[in-house]
């Protein structure tokens, strides 16, 4: 009786410790759940231009935390994927604003040659300002006005053999479908080009 007595014993405080640990690790485990609060959100794993149809293959998943800021970014794709409306950098959350479902957005890449040279800030994807100075008769030059806001670089040309005269570079940019126009007259009427970082 003595022996079985013992066991009982033994046994009710095996019982109760399992039921401790399982109870810490229980609480543990509800604390870390309710303070990762990060929702999963599409990041851009390269740079994505004005235009471009995007799928998930462009697109990587990264879990921040945004609070009530997560409606702002992307966080599914339909089917049919979405279009660029405004340049997305690599490593960039998407920003919802950025994107639209079955848009049209009628942009034509143009290569100008710039009379001054880029900052080396400007790349593939960043924005800037084309001006123009109109060449009058007397082979003197109007005042710069800007010609396209905002466009989209595609590509700085580097090689050494394709940098203009005047000490500038030529550029692959995306501009309004309805500015090419605009754009070639003042090409064609030797009008100084000039690109510039947009602010």
């Amino acid at each position: 009786m003595k022996g079985r007595s013992r066991m009982l014993r033994v046994d009710a405080r095996l019982i109760v410790g399992a039921g401790l640990i399982l109870a810490s690790i229980a609480g543990v485990w509800f604390v870390v759940d309710a303070a990762d609060r990060s929702s999963p959100v599409f990041v851009a794993s390269s740079t994505l231009s004005v235009g471009d149809t995007i799928a998930e293959g462009d697109l990587s998943v990264a879990h921040v935390r945004l609070d009530a800021a997560d409606a702002r970014y992307l966080s599914s794709l339909p089917e049919d994927g979405l279009v660029v409306t405004r340049t997305i950098f690599e490593g960039e959350l998407v920003p919802r604003s950025a994107v639209k479902a079955g848009a049209r957005v009628p942009v034509s890449a143009v290569v100008l040659d710039s009379g001054t040279r880029l900052p080396g800030s400007v790349e593939p994807g960043s924005l800037v300002d084309v001006w123009a100075a109109e060449q009058r008769e007397d082979g003197s030059f109007a005042p710069p006005v800007v010609l396209v806001g905002g466009a989209s670089v595609v590509e700085v040309l580097e090689q050494q053999s394709l940098v203009t005269a005047g000490g500038g570079e030529t550029v692959e940019v995306l501009v309004p479908t309805g500015a090419v126009a605009l754009l070639l007259a003042a090409v064609a009427g030797d009008s100084a080009i000039s690109i510039v970082a947009a602010g």
